[in-house]
């Protein structure tokens, strides 16, 4: 009966939940999309996102362990792969106890997002969520990133260049509190931009045309790795689109900086299977099920 009544709860938290904006008036670092530009498809996905917002979804309360993962769906910079890789995410995080908040950020195959504006939402999505901790009954110290593909990049950016400035983040007392995640969960991402493992699309959607080598080595995060960066959980496949390097390279980093990481690498898997891996890899979500609960125990 009781696990009964937790599905019914955690079903209806989910069928309530609502998209909330990111910013208090327009969003800062590039012009709004004409009103109508924002698509969904029959998967799900959604493209040209015109207002950059965060659906919340807490697990019941006799379960929480104060922990939260700010969720970036995946889909080169170009498209938000929603479902499989957003919501889907959130409700398997709310079974184990941690908020799972799921951040549509600026995107749109074209000129108009450029870097940083993917970034700036998600900077900003994590300082929103510790100016509403006590609210959501979280721990300021256990708010972390979950990333898969483009939207692991976005989360490895998270985890490495908190500390940059942006000129953009100086309208209110959000932007104040602190941007550093206390956790990364990095699912087959892109990591590389400067290299012969750079996922192509990844990299023009979020540089355009002409990046400089400067900002492609800037954005490479497994060179912004430090001893401040928070412990990274990894996961890839040798046979991924997204070379697997990307997650070597950066495990590497990690361990150079004495950061925690844990690294996880499959045979076959390839690319944007979410939580529904096969063969081999069908076990990811256990591994990460117990490398969250040996940090957050309830």
């Amino acid at each position: 009966m009781r696990s009964i009544l937790l599905i019914f709860l955690m079903s209806t938290a989910f069928l309530n939940a609502e998209w909330i904006n990111l910013w208090p008036g327009e969003a800062p670092g590039a012009p709004q999309l004409p009103a109508g530009s924002e698509t969904t498809d029959e998967r799900g996905h959604k493209s040209n996102i015109e207002i950059p917002q965060f659906k919340v979804f807490l697990p019941p309360a006799d379960i929480a362990t104060g922990a939260a993962a700010l969720i970036f769906p995946g889909g080169g910079y170009g498209i938000l792969a929603m479902k499989h890789e957003g919501e889907e995410y959130a409700e398997w995080l709310n079974k184990h106890g941690i908020a799972g908040i799921v951040v549509k950020y600026r995107i749109k195959k074209g000129p108009e997002y450029l870097y940083p504006v993917p970034f700036l939402d998600a900077r900003r999505a994590i300082r929103t969520v510790r100016a509403h901790a006590a609210e959501w009954n979280l721990k300021e110290d256990r708010i972390g990133v979950m990333g898969s593909s483009a939207g692991g990049h976005l989360a490895s950016l998270c985890a490495t260049r908190f500390d940059d400035k942006f000129p953009e983040e100086t309208e209110d007392q959000i932007d104040k509190l602190s941007a550093r995640p206390d956790f990364a969960v990095l699912c087959y991402p892109v990591l590389n931009m400067d290299s012969e493992i750079a996922h192509g699309g990844s990299r023009a959607n979020l540089t355009g045309s002409g990046p400089t080598p400067e900002l492609l080595a800037k954005i490479s995060t497994e060179k912004a790795v430090t001893g401040k960066t928070p412990p990274v959980f990894l996961l890839t496949s040798s046979d991924d689109v997204v070379d697997c390097r990307n997650s070597l390279r950066f495990a590497e980093s990690c361990k150079a900086h004495d950061v925690p990481v844990s690294l996880h690498m499959f045979e076959k898997g390839g690319h944007g299977y979410g939580l529904e891996g096969q063969g081999n890899l069908e076990i990811w979500p256990d591994l990460l099920a117990a490398w969250l609960a040996a940090r957050f125990p309830r």
